[in-house]
């Protein structure tokens, strides 16, 4: 299971939320981070995907 960290940031009017997770490399076996601004409604989505 990959590690999950989320902080809330707010931009004028608009609420926005970057997620990082951890995502293991199928070649490698490395881990790499993958970051990503969205709304708060798209970070399940977002954190649920593989």
């Amino acid at each position: 299971m990959a590690k999950k960290s989320v902080a809330t940031l707010q931009t004028g009017s608009k609420r926005l939320t970057k997620a990082i997770k951890m995502v293991k490399s199928p070649k490698t076996g490395a881990y790499t981070f993958v970051e990503a601004v969205m709304p708060p409604e798209a970070v399940g989505e977002f954190l649920d995907k593989k």
